[in-house]
């Protein structure tokens, strides 16, 4: 088993040694491989995940095209709202763009510890208001700044994502082509 300690937990500060153990119970370390494709089967969700090392590209499939709109990385927890709240079908795909370490937690059994725990019950929600106000910072920057404005604050608060991440991921995330966002960066250079 790999090992798991309060440093692996985004939010770790709320908790108490006991909550910690109490979760620590519920994980199951997995080891995944760059390519791998997590919720491709549209089956109903039944994990979420904690990402200990890699990174992890969050994406929906159209007609001809994926659409990233999110990156996860160490600390974060990977769940998509219809699995979290119904474990039903996602909208969404995760594919690991590197080797990736993971702690899976079955949510029946994680929703079971906000009983046994209000402390884990309010790190949850905490963590939920948390996502929920990152998303809607997300969507307003989309509606409201320029292309070259996304990619420059990406490149001001997140520069080490270009290290990890391909260019036409990148430019997916921002709403743009790789046409566009290799004119943006030659622009700025």
């Amino acid at each position: 088993m790999l090992s798991f300690n309060r440093a692996d937990l985004p939010l770790e500060e709320v908790l108490s040694d006991a909550s910690v153990e109490l979760i620590e119970q519920t994980l199951t370390s997995i080891v995944l491989p760059k390519g791998y494709r997590l919720l491709e089967d549209k089956e109903g969700v039944k994990h979420a995940y904690l990402i200990k090392k890699g990174i992890v590209r969050i994406f929906v499939t159209t007609e001809d095209k994926e659409i990233t709109f999110e990156f996860a990385r160490e600390k974060d927890i990977l769940s998509t709202s219809l699995g979290y709240f119904y474990q039903s079908p996602s909208y969404e795909c995760f594919e690991l763009l590197e080797d990736t370490i993971l702690y899976q937690i079955d949510l029946v059994e994680m929703k079971q510890l906000f009983y046994k725990s209000i402390e884990i019950c309010n790190w949850a929600r905490q963590f939920t208001e948390l996502n929920a106000i990152k998303t809607q910072k997300q969507l307003i920057d989309i509606l409201v700044l320029t292309p070259e404005n996304r990619y420059l604050h990406l490149m001001e608060h997140d520069k080490a994502l270009f290290q990890r991440v391909p260019l036409k991921q990148i430019a997916s995330y921002l709403g743009i082509s790789p046409i566009s966002l290799s004119r943006i960066r030659g622009r700025i250079k």
